[in-house]
């Protein structure tokens, strides 16, 4: 497949999002979303609905926040819509995806193909997803950079001192 002025639809415009749509530009996709609210300062366009992001979508991106309401957010419907020549990639929480639903769409040639990272019951695998060739899977390395690693312990040493000294934590758990 060639990635070059292919439609790209991305779930959460987030942070993660707006830096995925940038790079797509690159390569002069077309960007989509849909997120919670429409973001009114976004160029990129809005869809109110998952379903009508995929039917509009080559490449479908999921990078929200895991939620109640974002559990499953990938299930038969959207991947239908995405239809047999559109590409997921979850690069966001496994449970995103229903996995069950995933696996028959690749099988049954529903689904072009999926790039995934994570995975719904972590660390298995469905052991279907090995042998398919329209499948690229990766273990969530993501933030496995030198600078977001020492970031990440710099992090816990900050946390760890503000507690011993009575401090207010960086990233307190709510």
């Amino acid at each position: 497949m060639i990635f070059s002025g292919k439609t790209v639809g991305i779930i959460g415009l987030g942070r993660i999002g707006e830096a995925i749509a940038k790079r797509a530009e690159g390569f002069k996709c077309p960007i989509s979303y849909y997120s919670r609210t429409e973001k009114r300062d976004s160029k990129y366009k809005y869809y109110p609905s998952v379903v009508e992001l995929a039917s509009n979508s080559d490449i479908l991106v999921v990078a929200c926040a895991l939620t109640e309401e974002t559990h499953h957010i990938i299930n038969r419907e959207v991947i239908d819509a995405l239809g047999p020549k559109g590409y997921l990639i979850n690069i966001g929480r496994g449970k995103h995806v229903d996995e069950t639903e995933l696996v028959s769409a690749l099988v049954e040639g529903r689904l072009g193909g999926a790039g995934l990272d994570v995975f719904e019951n972590e660390p298995s695998v469905p052991e279907e997803l090995f042998g398919l060739e329209n499948v690229v899977l990766l273990p969530h390395v993501g933030s496995a950079t030198v600078e977001t690693r020492t970031a990440m312990a710099d992090l816990v040493l900050g946390n760890l001192e503000a507690h011993f000294l009575g401090k207010p934590l960086l990233t307190p758990l709510v």
